[in-house]
């Protein structure tokens, strides 16, 4: 079979001029993570890089609730209170769902929704259609904060629905509450799920003028076909490690192994992989080995449409030890489903182009990751040629992040076009590190928070030097960390990159760490809002999971819930107790 996406290849105002005085020094902490309180940043030249002239410098004061909240009426700061307050306690956050099904039923349908719309689904969701969610994110722009609209209807599966990746865990949302999972159905629904992303980007571009859109990869087709896929991908990159350290040149980072071409002939040819003629012939055209080394990036392109490598390929199993194919053979009707799954990707890219809209590919769970981000790799490769158009997602709490982060990037410069990248720490992890154990491969995930944030520091600061160096790279800094925050803010500042350049973005949830996003909005800098939408009763999964996700953010800490009485103080206090927003 041949994998093809269109006509390309697999391969792989808080700010001030003046600098102010702000108590800080102590650290509190939120979800078992620093974060530093109420510094001073001093940045931004506001020329770009390489011109002459004076640098005009801005601090940025993360404490200050005046302005952070300015957007905001007394209404709503009670009710993000309430919302946050009632996630700290077990008994409502554990039996959420099974209370909001209660409580429908007590009141009634009408007024069970008006009772949401004054807490959770207010907090948390923009609005019903792309219609009512206009005037809020026509608000957060006027207070220069931008969206990535999500239309957050879910179905709602029970564990009986299985899906074949492994018996225990047949439903995919099992441990994960950050995260939306789909199941496929059938291709009739994939198709429903496209139109919905349709939608959803016509509303993006109708709503602002440099939005983003989000998506699933395994909303739009059937995931056996990720899943196959990704097993290839892995098996083909562990057998480049197994031939690296033939060479001695394991435990590098990837773009450091570069194998001698000699010797991985003859390693192939001994090891019984093809004839010394068909060796010879993958290694021909597009000066492959021309350097007389092979890397990663190589290795990777002799998967592709031009070469029955795929097909034929037989490689070494680490555990028994013999040879076996690279690519298990699809049915008549699964290469029909992959061929549809890929034209999905394909008219939702092209929709976005013409929407002006920027596409996000959200990261899902390992077993189909390496799968997405090839395909998102293909995509950028098409469609990011004049600028970035598609976003991929790189999930920092893996191990392997750097490595691909570095790979992707290195890919782009070689061949010319923008990278574009949303950096989270992950969404997965006990779901992952019980299906590791579970069926017993090496953990993915990093050991613990702290090695989280050092790599996502790590693959945040690799790409800011990218952009630094060429100006072709671009990063979305998805976080509720205000020390990574931070740290971006450094790092911008020691390189002289510019917040108007658009080449650094920073994004959080709706409804969540306002006295990060806003700040940052007024004072320049590209953020972001994640905006969910949809019906009241359609996106109560939605809702659930953000009530588990505040709960292990909010639970422990009081920073937000402090910052929101301060501003209420001062506004009582000033007689403000009919605040409303002017914009």
């Amino acid at each position: 079979m041949k994998y093809n996406v269109v006509n390309g290849r697999f391969r792989s105002s808080v700010a001030s001029t003046q600098p102010k005085e702000v108590e800080g020094g102590k650290e509190q902490h939120v979800d078992g993570c620093k974060v530093v309180k109420a510094v001073q940043a001093d940045l931004i030249s506001q020329t770009e890089k390489g011109t002459d002239g004076p640098t005009q410098k801005i601090a940025i004061d993360f404490d200050n609730t005046r302005e952070a909240y300015k957007s905001k009426d007394n209404i709503e700061l009670l009710r993000s209170l309430l919302v946050f307050k009632l996630c700290t306690f077990d008994f409502l956050v554990d039996k959420n769902k099974e209370l909001m099904d209660l409580s429908k039923k007590v009141f009634g349908q009408q007024l069970f929704e008006s009772l949401m719309k004054m807490t959770f689904y207010g907090q948390f969701v923009a609005g019903e259609d792309h219609n009512s969610i206009k005037p809020l994110i026509h608000k957060n722009q006027a207070f220069g904060v931008g969206s990535v609209l999500d239309y957050s209807v879910e179905e709602d599966l029970t564990q009986e629905e299985k899906y074949k990746a492994h018996r225990q865990f047949g439903d995919r949302r099992g441990g994960v509450i950050s995260a939306r999972t789909y199941f496929y159905a059938d291709e009739a629904k994939c198709d429903n799920q496209m139109e919905t992303f349709l939608n959803c980007i016509k509303a993006s571009g109708g709503a602002s003028v440099d939005g983003f859109s989000a998506i699933k990869m395994t909303a739009l087709g059937r995931p056996q076909f990720l899943l196959q896929f990704s097993e290839v991908l892995v098996k083909w990159r562990r057998f480049f490690n197994l031939l690296a350290a033939h060479q001695g040149k394991s435990g590098m980072d990837a773009l450091e192994q570069k194998l001698e071409l000699g010797q991985l002939k003859e390693s192939l040819t001994k090891l019984g992989v093809g004839n010394k003629d068909d060796i010879e012939n993958w290694f021909t055209g597009e000066k492959l080995g021309s350097s007389g080394t092979i890397d990663l990036l190589d290795w990777n392109s002799l998967i592709n449409d031009r070469t029955s490598i795929s097909n034929l390929l037989v490689i070494p199993n680490y555990e028994t030890g013999q040879l076996e194919p690279l690519l298990s053979k699809f049915t008549v009707e699964e290469e029909k489903q992959m061929k549809r799954m890929l034209q999905r990707v394909d008219v939702l890219a092209k929709h976005a182009v013409g929407n002006g809209v920027r596409l996000m590919v959200d990261a899902e769970q390992t077993y189909f990751q390496p799968a997405i981000s090839r395909l998102t790799l293909e995509m950028q490769r098409i469609f990011n040629r004049e600028k970035p158009i598609i976003f991929n997602t790189y999930q920092c709490y893996l191990k392997e992040a750097y490595d691909n982060v570095s790979v992707d990037v290195e890919l782009s410069r070689r061949e010319g076009w923008y990278f574009g990248a949303k950096l989270v720490r992950g969404a997965y992890m006990y779901q992952e590190r019980s299906r590791a154990k579970e069926i017993g491969y090496e953990d993915p995930i990093n050991p613990d928070y702290e090695a989280t944030n050092r790599m996502y520091h790590k693959c945040l600061e690799f790409v800011l030097e990218e952009i630094n160096q060429n100006r072709k790279a671009n990063v979305m800094v998805a976080s509720h960390n205000e020390d990574t925050v931070k740290f971006t803010l450094e790092k911008m500042n020691e390189m002289g990159l510019c917040p108007t350049e658009n080449k650094v973005y920073f994004g959080q949830l709706l409804g969540m760490c306002d006295q990060i996003s806003f700040p940052l909005g007024q004072a320049g800098f590209p953020v972001y809002k994640y905006v969910p939408y949809g019906p009241v009763n359609e996106v109560i999964p939605y809702l659930s999971r953000r009530a588990l996700e505040n709960r292990g953010i909010m639970k422990g800490s009081q920073r937000e819930r402090s910052l929101l009485w301060k501003e209420l103080k001062r506004r009582f206090l000033n007689g403000q107790i009919l605040y409303k927003p002017v914009y």
